[in-house]
């Protein structure tokens, strides 16, 4: 019979936890087109800081990322869980293509728009 073993990304995630202790200022990239994984590396490794691309025009899940690495989270917001830094960079980049009149201010909207929807 063989040995049942965790997938590999929640190893790496365990041992990159354990180095994040020592405020090396290492962290993760976790995914938010995958929810349930980014749940499972937030369990593994609950303090470490998150890099979390895939929202926006990749679609990820954006509840997962409010729930489980939340923009603003972390010791220095009083709030339990590492801190994230979510990149939607394509899509406020994207918001000033086309018929727009304004390209600045349709970014800076975009940009609010974002920050609105990732406060916790």
């Amino acid at each position: 019979m063989a040995a049942k073993t965790e997938p590999l990304y929640l190893h790496v995630a365990r041992r990159v936890a354990a180095w994040a202790e020592g405020g090396d200022g290492i962290g993760l990239v976790v995914g938010a087109t995958a929810p349930e994984e980014l749940a499972a590396v937030r369990s593994a490794a609950p303090g470490t800081p998150f890099l979390v691309p895939g929202l926006g025009r990749q679609a990820g899940d954006i509840a997962a990322v409010r729930e489980h690495a939340p923009a603003g989270a972390g010791a220095a917001f009083g709030l339990p869980g590492g801190v994230a830094l979510v990149n939607v960079s394509r899509a406020i980049a994207e918001s000033a293509l086309g018929d727009v009149v304004d390209p600045g201010e349709a970014i800076r909207s975009a940009a609010r728009s974002w920050a609105e929807e990732l406060r916790v």
